[in-house]
């Protein structure tokens, strides 16, 4: 059984500042679910003073979002999601681990069954190109979203985009096997040579971790650096785009931010200045915040997870948008399912297909009229 890195679990203060930026804690008011809370358990587990199988130890393992909002708050630099994964990776063996996320790593383990996600899905393909730059599908977005790597291709065309990648491991170093996590992401970055463009900010933050900063790019970060970086292109014709008509007006559009492209790669004024060239954006207060889907988290606790949820939807409604931009595939799934749940008039959109329009289910959605 692994421990924790003595650097990471001493750097913590407790100065509590952490406090205000946690979800949960924000959720409870309780100190035990906040970040100085969760690492004064993983001390106690470290010391011995509270055994592994405390009921306390594995309700906030859990309860944790790992969105690292802590981070860009704390003094002391400590770094929050690193811990949460080695706490994880000590507690989260075997049966302890969620069942859904077992099934989950079992469903992305093997190259061979994330292509059978795919595979019946017209996601972007092109042959492979020995120098790259390479379009990740991502396991899940290619099953749930192909539309997204679709709109990435027809905006970047000099991107390759073999069907033949396997799973970045992000989902398994959030879920007690960092090892394994580190293991597919290298593997990953053998198959994809050069530079690596995501569509998700959670993958973009797994994979340079592992690939280091330089060879990962998410997508607007990759739009925005390109040495003549201008307004998007104008996208070619194609079945994809449809006949839709421009809209009348601009589109009033806001951001989610992804909590591991924002608070672990540090990327989020890239996609408010794309935004800000294609339509009316809207800041949301809440933007910079968690949306509750946190990777697996919507599923292993969905019910926390609506309530995170909750009073960013009425933010998003309160707002006039026409749409809400996403950069990450479990916000997009998150929100998506949220406001349809609402039956709202706002969609929720990938950045790329925004970039790449026009859209045809976005334009034929009505009209907000509730500002």
């Amino acid at each position: 059984m692994t421990g924790f890195t003595p650097d990471l679990l001493n750097r913590c203060i407790s100065c509590g500042f952490c406090l205000p930026a946690c979800p949960t804690y924000a959720l409870t008011k309780d100190e035990t679910s906040s970040p100085r809370g969760r690492i004064n358990l993983m001390r106690a587990l470290e010391e011995g003073s509270l055994p592994a199988d405390d009921l306390r130890l594995g309700e906030e393992a859990s309860f944790c979002l790992g969105c690292r909002a802590c981070e860009t708050v704390c003094p002391a630099g400590v770094r929050y999601g690193a811990l949460l994964e080695e706490w994880r990776d000590r507690q989260w063996q075997g049966a302890a681990r969620p069942p859904v996320v077992r099934l989950l790593m079992f469903a992305v383990n093997a190259r061979w069954r994330v292509r059978l996600m795919g595979l019946l899905r017209r996601h972007a393909r092109t042959p492979d190109r020995p120098a790259g730059p390479h379009l990740m599908l991502g396991c899940f977005e290619r099953a749930l979203f192909p539309r997204v790597s679709r709109a990435a291709l027809r905006l970047l065309p000099e991107l390759a985009v073999p069907a033949a990648q396997g799973c970045c491991g992000a989902l398994h170093a959030h879920n007690g096997d960092s090892e394994r996590g580190r293991a597919l992401a290298a593997e990953l970055g053998r198959r994809l040579p050069g530079v690596i463009v995501t569509t998700s900010g959670g993958c973009a933050a797994h994979l340079a971790d592992v690939l280091g900063r330089d060879r990962v790019k998410e997508l607007s970060e990759y739009v925005t650096g390109r040495p003549a970086a201008g307004p998007p292109p104008e996208p070619p014709a194609t079945d994809d785009a449809g006949p839709a008509p421009l809209p009348a007006r601009p589109l009033r559009i806001a951001l989610q931010d992804s909590c591991h492209l924002r608070n672990g790669l540090g990327v989020w004024r890239e996609p408010r200045a794309l935004l800000e060239r294609i339509g009316e954006y809207v800041e949301l207060p809440s933007a910079g915040t968690c949306c509750g889907a946190a990777g697996s988290y919507a599923l292993v606790r969905p019910r926390d997870s609506r309530r995170v949820l909750d009073a960013k939807l009425d933010e998003i409604e309160a707002a006039g948008l026409d749409c809400v931009a996403v950069v990450n595939p479990g916000c997009h799934r998150q929100l998506d399912q949220g406001l349809r749940r609402r039956k709202s008039a706002v969609r929720a959109v990938h950045l790329a297909e925004l970039l790449a329009g026009p859209i045809d289910h976005l334009e034929a959605a009505p009209r907000p009229t509730n500002r």
